[in-house]
């Protein structure tokens, strides 16, 4: 016979006991707006932005939402988005309605959406993570991003093998620009928005650091708003003689024909000396896989030669 005590002893023993695979199964992360505690491994996830949906895809994680769903096909292509995501509105407006009905177990956001985080937070639990900020290093902050959503969602493994990849595929093409001659020269990466303005990518920018990987010089030295770009015109880049100017699509229609016939463009140190080159489109406001897609195009339009106009 148990007495009284033993009996109390043994009972609150046995409830530790049984709640043992709950605490057991429990984890806490850091992030923006607080912590997050999950007490099983989420299999509905919602993405808010697109460097989360890019990071999800990379883990081999369907999220079962996405803002803007239809743009990041247009735009970000890679890795691909399968048919039946739902779209759940806007990234910087989403649907809190749609998002509810998709009854998630995981919401990945940034701080932009910090106004409705509380509301989010009362569907589901929402990590909410900035790879754009204000001070911030986006590879450093996406990789982390990557790293930590392999942890919520037990693809650890997964997440170091994309890093691994990555690393991997900048050795590859620096040494294939090494071997080749081509990491003399800076060069200028821009986007064309009219025939007189370009987007041109910053030190501080995404693009820095597929840049710093294959060992090229950014001949634009000026810091640029928190997402790593500036708005300048086309003369800005004409005192750097000694870059190389990479354009990467799209351009507009017509363009091509227009810097034909410009006196300034036809000046342009990098256009006589044929130092134009033209690489398919790349996200510049993703996670971590723009940068082995941008170096990888890179290298190749290096290698391939350059000319003395857009297409």
């Amino acid at each position: 016979m148990f007495t009284r005590s033993e009996r109390s002893w043994r009972y609150g023993a046995a409830l530790l006991l049984s709640l043992l695979p709950v605490f057991a199964g429990a984890a806490s992360w850091q992030h923006e707006q607080g912590t997050l505690t999950l007490n099983k491994t989420p299999e509905r996830v919602i993405a808010l932005n697109w460097a989360a949906t890019e990071a999800l895809l990379l883990l081999g994680v369907t999220p079962i939402g996405v803002a803007d769903r239809d743009g990041y096909n247009v735009w970000v292509r890679e890795p691909e988005l399968p048919e039946g995501v739902a779209n759940i509105g806007t990234r910087v407006a989403p649907s809190l309605e749609a998002i509810a009905e998709l009854k998630p177990d995981l919401i990945v956001t940034s701080s932009e959406m910090a106004p409705a985080a509380n509301l989010l937070e009362r569907i589901a639990p929402t990590y909410v993570v900035s790879v754009y900020k204000q001070g911030s290093r986006p590879f450093e902050k996406a990789s982390g991003m990557l790293t930590t959503l392999g942890e919520m969602l037990n693809r650890e493994e997964r997440a170091k093998a994309v890093l691994n990849d990555i690393d991997q595929t900048l050795q590859t093409q620096r040494r294939r620009l090494e071997n080749a001659g081509l990491t003399e020269r800076p060069v200028a990466l821009v986007n064309f928005l009219d025939v007189r303005h370009v987007r041109v990518y910053a030190p501080n920018g995404l693009f820095q650091s597929a840049l710093d990987a294959l060992g090229l010089e950014n001949a634009w030295p000026h810091t640029g708003n928190y997402w790593g770009f500036s708005v300048v015109g086309l003369e800005a880049i004409a005192p750097y003689q000694d870059s190389r100017i990479v354009v990467i699509s799209p351009t507009l229609p017509g363009l091509s024909d227009t810097l034909a016939n410009s006196p300034f463009w036809t000046y342009l140190p990098p256009v006589q000396r044929n130092q134009v080159y033209q690489i398919d489109p790349v996200w510049p406001f993703g996670g971590v896989f723009p940068v082995k897609r941008l170096a990888t195009l890179l290298a190749e339009g290096l290698l391939a030669g350059g000319s003395d106009n857009v297409r």
